[in-house]
């Protein structure tokens, strides 16, 4: 058992199977096999085996033909590695003496190898710590065959490790199976980390290296209340988190119930209590705990969770979506905030050839630079403002000239509807 502790961002207590972001990317199904399965499954093994040889193989006389000999010895020293006959008995050897499947045995050896390079000290070694997690995922692909499953087609819960997620990754994660993550960097205020409680999973971030201690499939809990994850729990740790779990539930559901009940001081002041939220979805949650409304609607999430830039449409039917929650109640759209660390896949390249993409072309000067974005959500805004109490907010407005500016173009949608 083995314990890191972190910055506790999102609370709560979760135990799974680890799922080890950027290196494996693959689920690993199944840590053990049957006694009667062994020699099956060494027979699989050494047959991906063959197929990794073939690909490295032709991967080093493409770059020695494409790019020269020197490039070509990057793939010849893979083919090297892969090929050593103590790495395969390892890796055989933990099969046959402790049933571990395929899949488990060749992280576990080839981890063992990384962490071997990432504490030599020397910086030159330790980046050969990545060829070896190259190879991890060339020996995963080829085992899982059609039987992988990545991030985005998980079919079975996992809890998500990784370096760091960027905001966009984090709203891309699939609630239903991912049940919490923890990253080796990141910090309280982060965009991840407000993300994480937007998605009301379980999270530690800032723990520091501690991915390569970890192969995938191994029994990780996530500790969201005290910023702790441990590795392979004992059987006492195991009671006590499920036991902690059990009264994290009981706690919400009493929590849940107040939710009618309003929040007046002893001195009979009413206090207004409004929602913060990222996603469409948790204008539900916020009715359920009793908001007066939403105060802040970060909209630059829509393009953050796919690929494709949202369209007209898409804005409405969630501003719709929100707005039906609170027909009757403020509803302050804030417009896209987009830069920094949001930065959505179909917009990368505008913000590549910014000298400083945090300070410079970000949030209201973006729009203003690219108006027809900027006049697609004000559109979607109005329409859907007819159904209920609607505000709209600008972002990191840093002139009377900026705000003048983003007024007139809402003053022209509005006289184009």
């Amino acid at each position: 058992m083995e314990t890191w502790h972190g910055i506790a961002v999102s609370p709560g207590v979760i135990i799974g199977p680890a799922l080890v972001l950027g290196t494996e990317v693959f689920r690993i199904p199944q840590r053990f096999v049957s006694i009667d399965a062994v020699e099956t499954e060494i027979s699989r093994f050494r047959a991906a085996m063959e197929q990794v040889y073939e690909e490295i193989a032709k991967n080093e006389e493409l770059a020695s033909d494409q790019l020269g000999a020197q490039y070509g010895a990057i793939f010849a020293a893979h083919l090297q590695m892969v090929r050593d006959p103590r790495l395969i008995g390892e890796i055989e050897e933990l099969v046959q003496e402790k049933n571990y499947s395929p899949e488990f045995a060749t992280s576990r050896v080839l981890r063992k190898y990384a962490k071997v390079f990432q504490n030599l000290g020397d910086n030159y070694m330790a980046e050969r710590a990545a060829d070896i997690f190259d190879l991890e995922k060339r020996i995963l692909r080829n085992l899982l065959g059609e039987r992988r499953e990545e991030l985005a087609t998980l079919t079975e819960s996992v809890i998500v490790l990784a370096n760091n997620l960027t905001p966009s990754e984090t709203a891309n994660l699939n609630k239903e199976f991912v049940q919490g993550f923890a990253t080796e960097r990141g910090g309280r205020t982060s965009h991840t980390a407000i993300l994480a409680g937007a998605l009301e999973i379980p999270a530690v971030v800032g723990l520091g290296n501690f991915l390569s201690e970890i192969s995938g499939g191994e029994t990780i809990i996530i500790d969201g209340n005290r910023g702790k994850v441990i590795l392979n729990p004992d059987e006492k740790s195991l009671e006590e988190y499920h036991k902690s779990k059990e009264r994290q539930r009981t706690v919400t559901e009493r929590r849940l119930s107040l939710g009618s009940i309003l929040p007046i001081t002893t001195d009979g002041t009413r206090i207004q209590v409004m929602g913060n939220i990222e996603f469409p979805d948790e204008a539900e949650h916020c009715t359920r705990r009793g908001a007066d409304g939403i105060g802040l609607y970060r909209t630059e999430f829509l393009y953050l969770e796919r690929n494709l830039q949202p369209t007209e449409e898409d804005h409405y039917q969630a501003y719709c979506q929100v707005i039906r929650a609170f027909p009757n109640q403020p509803v302050i759209i804030r417009t896209i905030d987009l830069g920094a660390d949001k930065v959505p896949g179909s917009m990368e390249q505008i913000f590549r050839e910014m000298p400083n993409p945090v300070l410079g072309l970000r949030s209201i000067r973006l729009c203003l630079k690219n108006q027809p974005l900027f006049k697609t959500q004000l559109r979607a805004i109005l329409r859907a403002a007819v159904n209920g109490d609607v505000k709209i907010m600008f972002p990191l407005v840093a002139t009377l000239g900026e705000l003048r500016q983003a007024k007139m173009i809402l003053k022209d949608v509005q006289e184009e509807l």
